[in-house]
Formats: structure tokens, C-alpha cells, sequence
């Protein structure tokens, strides 16, 4: 069988050639060899998106693997928001009718989404195949706090200020909080990879097994993941802004709101995370699993609000984040559930099932509100 060293250094196919298909696209787009609206063109478009978002992915880890805690960890991050923020400011920018809404819609899908769909998957299936799980549940509540303190400020506390009416913040409102859920999002990050590393590290071991450390890649191969990555993240960016007016016109076509277009956004950018984290509750790690599910959660709200903030303050871009009363209601039943789900450390198929269920009302409520 082949070694853990030789699969890192045998890149998958698919993770060259999607970024290269995009780049050879955008090159004949730009050229007018090919018209963007065409429809072949845009369904390229749509799927050398999709593939160069799994390469951006699939190449950020190698190069964290290399470079090692902490800088492995905010690599992983800053590559998964450069996406979506280049998902959401390629549309806010566009000026089009609802672009206002759809960083808060982005933000709120994803917490949703992973929050119920990732983690009631993972429980559902870790569950089944394993019966009962564990995972550090010092962890698991530190990472459930900060993540319900950044949803809250960002998506919630904005309906109930003052200094401007509705679900708008002010411009110096709007700066602070971004300030504010930067600074938490780094001090979460500082005691996950540094200070309290062991709070999120599996302390068991499968019988039989003994743990060994994930296989470094050469500087060979770091080097070339790095570059690709470049590639992968210009060549998302430069699609998603090609695709913003036609995503909300296939969205609005379908016949659901405007605002699903914050759930196929926070979709696109959260299933390569969410695939592996589904398979590491499979193999039994649901540690590993929710370390990837709520970390990319974090990442999306604390790195993501400051970026559309400082957007829309610098090109006096209209953004509001406090979500409806149905949104509102859904997303504190998800945090209170999700902090029943993660109080004790075990975790059994019933807790998936619940956060599965909630996950699918969330989707019926978007698309029927």
C-alpha cells in the first residue's frame, strides 16, 4: 500500500487541472474569444469554480502540514475566507437590488450549515457506525462560546441598536465590531494552536492503533502546493466575480429568494471542510471532525465580518447583518441545542438526528420564508 509520505507527494490530478482549466477560461474570457454570458461558458465557469475551490483547499493543507502549528491553522483560515469574501464582495460590489443582504446571508448560512448539517452528519454517522463517541469537551465549549458571541454581535445585536434604526450598523459601529470579532477570532486561534493546544487534540486512542504524526511534505512539494494556491484563490476570485449576476439570476429563476444565494455561497465554500470532517467522525475521530466543522464556522463569522465591514466602509457599500425574526429565532435554538449537544462530551446518533432536523428546516425556511 502506498505510504502516507508518497500519497501527500502524488498530487491529485484534479488539483492542477482545475485551477489550470479556470486560468485557460478567464484567459479567453478576457480576450473575447469566449462571451461570458454564453451559457457553455458560464457552466465552465461554474464548475472550474467549484474544483478550484476543493484545489485552494486541498493545497492549503499541504503547505499547513509543512509549516506546522500555529501558521498551519491561519493559513487554512485566511485561504477559506479569501473565498467567500471574494464570493460576497464580487456580488456586494456589483451594486445589483439585495447585494446589501448577502454577507449577513453568507455569514448566517454557514453557521447554520455547519452547525446542524456538518455536525448532525457527523454525529448521525460517526454514531451509526461506532455507537458512541467522545471528543474534549473543554475544547468543544470554548470553541461553542466564542462562536456564539461572534454570531450574536454580528448577526443579532444589530436589529436592536439605536444609532441606526433597523438592521444596519453605524460606520463607527460597524468598525468596532469588525475590530471586535477580529481580536476574539485571534485570541481563539492563540489558544488553540499555542497556549491550550491539548484542549483540542484527541485523548484516545482506537485499540490496536498507535497515533503517528501526519507525514511532512518536501520543501519540493510545499513549494508547488503554495504556488498552485496563488493560482487557485486569483482564479476563484476573478470566476466569482464573472458568476455574481448569474447566480442570483438562477436563484431568482428557480423561483426562491434572493437570499438563498447567501446558502449556495457558504455551501460552495464549506464542502470541501465539510466532506472531511464527515469522514474523520466515520473513521472515529470525531475530535479531528469537529475541530474542522467548528473552526471553519469561526473562521466564516470572525474573519469574514471584518473584511466585508472594512469594504463597506471603504467604498461606502450599504451592508446589513442583523437577520430576520424567523433567522433570529432558528440561529439561537442552534446555539442553545448545540451547546446541550456538546455539554458532556459523549455523543450518540439522537444528537444528530436533532441538529439534521433543524438543518432541514433551515433549508425549507429559505427557500419558503
Amino acid at each position: 500500500m502506498r505510504s502516507e509520505q508518497e500519497t501527500i507527494e502524488r498530487m491529485p490530478w484534479w488539483a492542477w487541472v482545475a485551477p489550470l482549466g479556470a486560468v485557460v477560461l478567464l484567459g479567453l474570457t478576457i480576450s473575447g474569444v469566449l462571451r461570458t454570458e454564453a451559457r457553455p461558458v458560464l457552466f465552465l465557469a461554474t464548475l472550474f469554480l467549484a474544483a478550484s475551490v476543493f484545489a485552494a483547499v486541498h493545497h492549503a493543507e499541504v503547505v499547513a502540514l509543512r509549516v506546522g502549528e500555529p501558521f498551519g491553522s491561519i493559513l487554512l483560515a485566511l485561504a477559506v475566507t479569501v473565498i467567500e469574501v471574494a464570493l460576497i464582495l464580487s456580488i456586494m460590489l456589483a451594486g445589483a437590488s439585495g447585494a446589501e443582504t448577502v454577507a449577513r446571508d453568507t455569514v448566517y448560512s454557514a453557521a447554520m450549515i455547519v452547525l446542524n448539517g456538518v455536525v448532525g452528519l457527523c454525529l448521525m454517522m460517526g454514531g451509526a457506525r461506532h455507537h458512541e463517541q467522545s471528543f474534549q469537551l473543554h475544547g468543544a465549549t470554548a470553541t461553542l462560546g466564542v462562536l456564539a458571541v461572534l454570531a450574536t454581535i454580528a448577526l443579532i445585536l444589530p436589529n436592536y441598536t439605536v444609532a441606526s434604526p433597523g438592521p444596519w450598523y453605524s460606520r463607527s459601529q460597524l468598525l468596532f465590531i469588525g475590530g471586535a470579532s477580529l481580536f476574539l477570532y485571534g485570541m481563539f486561534l492563540f489558544v488553540q494552536t499555542v497556549r491550550h493546544r491539548d484542549y483540542f487534540l484527541s485523548d484516545t486512542v482506537l485499540p490496536g492503533e498507535v497515533e503517528q504524526p501526519h507525514a511532512i511534505p518536501t520543501l519540493r512539494a510545499t513549494i508547488v502546493s503554495g504556488l498552485i494556491l496563488v493560482v487557485a484563490l486569483i482564479a476563484v476570485v476573478l470566476l466569482a466575480k464573472s458568476l455574481s449576476y448569474p447566480l442570483k439570476t438562477w436563484v431568482l429563476a428557480a423561483g426562491l429568494p434572493s437570499t438563498f444565494v447567501g446558502v449556495v455561497i457558504a455551501g460552495v465554500v464549506l464542502l470541501p471542510e465539510a466532506s472531511a470532517a464527515v469522514a474523520a467522525a466515520r473513521a472515529n475521530r470525531l475530535q479531528i471532525s469537529l475541530n474542522l466543522a467548528l473552526g471553519s464556522a469561526l473562521a466564516s463569522i470572525g474573519l469574514t465580518i471584518p473584511a466585508v465591514a472594512a469594504a463597506s466602509v471603504f467604498y461606502s457599500q450599504p451592508l446589513a447583518l442583523g437577520v430576520g425574526q424567523a433567522d433570529t429565532v432558528l440561529l439561537v435554538l442552534t446555539l442553545f441545542t448545540s451547546t446541550l449537544t456538546l455539554a458532556t462530551g459523549r455523543t450518540t446518533v439522537l444528537q444528530g438526528a436533532v441538529h439534521l432536523v433543524i438543518f432541514a428546516v433551515f433549508i425549507f425556511v429559505s427557500a419558503v420564508p
